[in-house]
C-alpha cells in the first residue's frame, strides 16, 4: 500500500500492540523496534531500538485502562521521538481517554480533556489521529491538527448488510440526548428509522429511563452510542425499548468498548441479543462474552496514516 515505506515508521506502546501490528502489515512496513517497560518504582522506561531521524513517525496508543499509565507511555514515547529528531510525529489514539471530562458541570470541576490535549501537544506531537471523540468540541482543545475518524463508517455497513432484507423493520435508537446526532448519522447511513430515549441521570454511571420518543413496537432496535463503559445506560435502554416500547429484539452498536465495573455481567443478563464494538480498545478474553462482536479498525486507520503521510485529505474516509 505504501510505496515510500523507508520514510514512514509505526511504533506502539502497550495499550493496543495488535492494532499497530495490523496497521503496519496493511501498509507493508515492519512495526518499529521499541520497548516500553517500567522501573521497579513504577516509572515508565522507553527504549527506541532504531533511528527515526527525519522519519514520519506514527505512535499507536489508545489511552484506555489503565488510563494514566497509557497516557504516560504515550507522552514519554512522543518525547523520545522528538529528542531523536523525528521529522513529524503523529499520535494515533484510537480511543481518547478523559474525553467525557470536556466541560465544567458544576463549580470547581476540571476540564481534564483539555489538560490531556495540552500534555500531548507539549510532549511534541505534531498531529492527532483518533476516532469518535466523545464531544466534537474536544478537537478545539488541541493547538495541533486533529483528524477524528468516524466509527459509523465501519458499524453502519455491518448492520446494513446484516438486515438488508428488512430495513423497514429496523429502528436506530439514541440512549440519551447526547447521542442523538450519532444515532441520526447511523440511521441515515443504514437507511432505517430513528427514536430517542429520554432519561434523567441521578448520579455518575446511574440512569433512569423516563420515556421513549418514537415508535419501536414490534421493531428490531439498534441502540447507538460512542462507547460502552459500565453498560448501565445501555442495559437500561435495552430494557426500556423491550418492556415499555414493545420492541421485538435489541442490538447495540458502539465504537469503544471500555467495559469497566460490572459491564460484562450486565450485558450477559440484559435483553441485548448482540453488542457490536470496534477494536479501538484491546479487550482481554476475560472481559468478552458470547454476545459481543468486534469489528477491526486497522484498515481505516492504515488508510488515514497513508493519507497523512502523503499529504492527502482524510475526509473521504468519513464516507
Amino acid at each position: 500500500m505504501n510505496s515510500q515505506g523507508r520514510d514512514m515508521k509505526i511504533f506502539t506502546a502497550n495499550s493496543n500492540p495488535r492494532l499497530a501490528k495490523q496497521m503496519a502489515e496493511i501498509l507493508g512496513i515492519p512495526l518499529g523496534d521499541s520497548e516500553v517497560t517500567a522501573f521497579s518504582d513504577g516509572e515508565i522506561a522507553v527504549n527506541i531500538g532504531e533511528s527515526v531521524r527525519g522519519f514520519d513517525v506514527f505512535v499507536v496508543q489508545s489511552t484506555s485502562q489503565p488510563v494514566n499509565r497509557h497516557i504516560m507511555e504515550l507522552l514519554i514515547m512522543i518525547d523520545a521521538f522528538k529528542r531523536a529528531s523525528a521529522g513529524r510525529i503523529t499520535a494515533v489514539v484510537p480511543y481518547f481517554g478523559y474525553s467525557r471530562q470536556d466541560r465544567k458541570s458544576k463549580a470547581r470541576d476540571p476540564i481534564s480533556a483539555r489538560l490531556v490535549a495540552d500534555m500531548i501537544s507539549v510532549a511534541g506531537a505534531d498531529r492527532i489521529l483518533t476516532m469518535d471523540l466523545h464531544s466534537p468540541q474536544i478537537q478545539g482543545f488541541f493547538s495541533i491538527p486533529v483528524d477524528d475518524l468516524q466509527g459509523m463508517s465501519i458499524l453502519a455497513p455491518y448492520f446494513r448488510d446484516r438486515f438488508k432484507d428488512n430495513l423497514s423493520e429496523i429502528v436506530a435508537v439514541s440512549p440519551d440526548l447526547g447521542s442523538v446526532a450519532r444515532a441520526r448519522n447511523f440511521s441515515h447511513r443504514v437507511g432505517v428509522g430513528l427514536a430517542l430515549i429520554d432519561k434523567r441521570r441521578q448520579k455518575a454511571n446511574v440512569s433512569e429511563v423516563m420515556n421513549i420518543i418514537g415508535d419501536v413496537k414490534g421493531k428490531t432496535v439498534i441502540i447507538v452510542d460512542d462507547m460502552i463503559d459500565t453498560a448501565g445506560t445501555l442495559c437500561n435502554a435495552a430494557a426500556a425499548v423491550i418492556e415499555k416500547g414493545g420492541a421485538k429484539e435489541v442490538y447495540a452498536a458502539a465504537t469503544h468498548g471500555v467495559l469497566s465495573g460490572e459491564a460484562i455481567e450486565r450485558i450477559e443478563k440484559s435483553y441485548l441479543k448482540e453488542v457490536v464494538l470496534l477494536d479501538t480498545i484491546c479487550v482481554p478474553a476475560d472481559k468478552r462474552t458470547a454476545k459481543m462482536r468486534f469489528l477491526p479498525v486497522s484498515g481505516v486507520f492504515a488508510q488515514a496514516v497513508e493519507r497523512i503521510y502523503t499529504d492527502k485529505p482524510i475526509s473521504p474516509l468519513f464516507n
